[in-house]
C-alpha cells in the first residue's frame, strides 16, 4: 500500500507521470492516432462483437458504485470494515472522482471523436474533423481523455496498490478492456493513454488518503479507520 512513500514523493511521481503522458499524447496525436483509427475502420475491427462487450463493464461499475458506497458506509457505522471492504470503498470513490475529473479535462481540451457514433457528432472518420478545441464543452467533443480508461484504471489501480498478489488478475482483465476502446474506434490511442494515467494518479492519491485515520465527518473514527490487516 505504497508504504514509506511520502506526499512529496507521490507528488513528484504524479508530475513525472503527467510529463511522460503529455509526451506520449503528443506523439500519438501526430503519428499514431489517425493511422490506427483508419486501420480499425478499414479492417472493420470495430465489427468484432467481443470488443463491444468489453466496453460495458466500466459504466456498470460506475452505476453501482454509489449504492455499494452507501451500503458499506452504513455497515462501517456499525462495525469496523475489513480491509477488503475498505479497499472497495476507496476504489469506488477513486472511480467516481476520476470520471468527474475526466469530464473537467474533457471540457478543457475539447477533442473530437475518432468516429461518428451518436447524434451526428463530428469525427475524424465521419466528417474529417480532427484536433483539440480548448474550452469548448459537450459530448460531441469529449474524446480526450477516455472516460472508460479513467474508470477502469481508477478502480483497478486501487486494488493494484493494496493487494500486490492480485496484480496478475488485473493484468488479465484490464488491458483487453482498454484495447477494446481503440478497437471499437470509441477513442484514439492518446485518449486511452491519458485516461489510464489520470485514473492511475487519482487511484494512487485515493489509496494514500484512504490509508489515513481521523477526519471522517459524522462517522465514528474507529469504524472508518483504514484497516491495517485482514
Amino acid at each position: 500500500m505504497m508504504k514509506g512513500v511520502t506526499d512529496q514523493t507521490l507528488l513528484l511521481r504524479t508530475l513525472i507521470a503527467l510529463f511522460v503522458c503529455t509526451i506520449a499524447v503528443v506523439i500519438c496525436y501526430f503519428w499514431v492516432d489517425r493511422p490506427v483509427a483508419f486501420f480499425v475502420e478499414r479492417q472493420q475491427i470495430n465489427k468484432i462483437t467481443i470488443f463491444k462487450w468489453l466496453t460495458f463493464p466500466p459504466p456498470w461499475v460506475q452505476s453501482w458504485s454509489p449504492l455499494v458506497l452507501t451500503l458499506l458506509l452504513g455497515l462501517g457505522a456499525l462495525r469496523p470494515l475489513k480491509r477488503c471492504q475498505w479497499t472497495l470503498v476507496v476504489a469506488c470513490l477513486s472511480l467516481l472522482v476520476a470520471d468527474q475529473f475526466r469530464t473537467s479535462i474533457g471540457d478543457l481540451c475539447g477533442r473530437y471523436w475518432p468516429e461518428t457514433w451518436f447524434d451526428h457528432n463530428p469525427s475524424l472518420i465521419g466528417t474529417g474533423t480532427y484536433g483539440f478545441h480548448p474550452f469548448v464543452h459537450g459530448d460531441d467533443i469529449g474524446s480526450f481523455p477516455s472516460g472508460h480508461a479513467c474508470r477502469i484504471v481508477g478502480f483497478a489501480a486501487v486494488w493494484w496498490h493494496v493487494y500486490p498478489r492480485c496484480r496478475w488478475l488485473l493484468l488479465i482483465i484490464c488491458p483487453p478492456m482498454l484495447i477494446s476502446l481503440v478497437a471499437m474506434n470509441y477513442h484514439f490511442v492518446g485518449d486511452d493513454i491519458a485516461g489510464s494515467v489520470l485514473g492511475g494518479i487519482v487511484a494512487a492519491w485515493a489509496v494514500r488518503l484512504g490509508s489515513l485515520s481521523g477526519f471522517h465527518p459524522g462517522l465514528t473514527q474507529r469504524a472508518f479507520q483504514a484497516p491495517e490487516t485482514g
